[in-house]
Formats: structure tokens, sequence, C-alpha cells
């Protein structure tokens, strides 16, 4: 934990994907004070026209950003997280601010498994990371 999911519309270059990853790790790992190594993160191109919202009575074109993250953060810290992110995926990909969502989903940390770094995450606690 945690995962970053990106439903995009289009195609990006895999340069772009690859910094937007190393940026949305770096962010996330100093706003919650995360194991970067414990970060992944997913930048799924849907094509044209394959994530929608409506907007005035009209589908138009958008992007999602999904968080998996550890249950139990703030949801002040979540609202700066969710900016902050959104602000890498504008000045990286280019992607509309106003037509980006974040969405939260919170987990225990025996929900996620990381054999790698000793199994499942260890419970997050103020001043500890994911």
């Amino acid at each position: 934990m945690p995962y970053l999911q990106l439903d995009v519309n289009g195609r990006h270059a895999a340069t772009d994907k690859r910094r937007l990853a190393q940026r949305l790790c770096e962010t996330y790992a100093a706003m919650m004070s995360v194991d970067i190594r414990r970060i992944s993160v997913a930048v799924r191109e849907a094509g044209e026209g394959g994530v929608w919202r409506m907007v005035d009575s009209q589908p138009v074109e958008m992007s999602v950003l999904m968080c998996d993250i550890r249950r139990g953060r703030s949801a002040e810290l979540r609202l700066a997280v969710a900016k902050a992110l959104c602000r890498d995926c504008t000045e990286i990909l280019g992607l509309r601010e106003d037509r980006l969502n974040v969405e939260f989903t919170q987990h225990a940390g025996d929900e996620m498994y990381h054999p790698t770094l000793g199994g499942y995450s260890p419970e997050w606690a103020q001043g500890e990371g994911d």
C-alpha cells in the first residue's frame, strides 16, 4: 500500500508516464510519511473517449486518480495530497484539473501484502509510514 491508479483518455509517452510515476511517489511519500518502496503507480490509458463524466448535462472526457491508502488519514491531509497529486498530473501529462477526479479507498495494514518488504504493511500511526 498505497496503490495509485490513474485512468486517462488518449495515449502518453512512456517517458512522461515514468516521470509522473516518480513524481507521484515522491509527493505521496513526503506528504503521507510513507516508505516510497511501498507505493505502486498505474497509468491506464483508456484510449480516446474511454473515461467520461457529465458536465452541464453533457458527457466530457476526464481522468480519475484512485488512491488505495492506509485507513485513518485525516480529511485535511487527504485534501492536501489530492491537490498535490493533481498538480503532478497537470504539470507532467497536461491533464485538465477541472477534468480530474481523485478518489480514496482506505484499508487496514493487513489488507496489503508486500513479500519483499516483510509481509503485511505495518499499521499506520502518527509519525510512522505505510
